[in-house]
């Protein structure tokens, strides 16, 4: 059972979130260090970076500096993005298809915190919650 409602409570999603940005923290500098060492580092330092300063209040214990949930949605995204691409670049297909389906899993589990964290008005738009 998937269960997002709680911060800091490891589940399903979580789980998958967290070997996602793995991923993401090994493949992309490991694609991107043939070409330029200094891009992979600041792959490392952008991936790791902007989520550790960049948190939604509540979605997070302790947060730096306090952005709107679809910024966090953003980052996740830039993670699996991350991820994906890179293990084609990287590695052997047989190991980017199964990354690709850990990105995609996750995507699936990630929706109900997505919800949670933008929820949609009526007309589709993020609704504006009061604050």
């Amino acid at each position: 059972m998937i269960d997002n409602g709680s911060p800091g409570r490891p589940d399903l999603s979580s789980a998958l979130r967290f070997l996602s940005e793995l991923i993401a923290w090994v493949a992309t500098p490991w694609a991107l260090a043939p070409h330029s060492v200094p891009l992979a580092v600041a792959s490392v330092v952008v991936l790791v970076g902007l989520p550790t300063v960049f948190a939604t209040p509540g979605d997070k214990n302790h947060v730096l500096v306090p952005v709107p949930g679809a910024v966090t949605i953003a980052l996740v995204g830039l993670q699996l993005v991350a991820a994906a691409v890179s293990a084609w670049f990287a590695w052997p297909w047989p190991a980017a298809l199964v990354v690709t389906a850990v990105a995609l899993s996750t995507v699936v589990t990630e929706l109900p915190r997505w919800r949670r964290l933008a929820p949609l008005g009526p007309e589709g738009r993020p609704s504006h919650r009061p604050a």
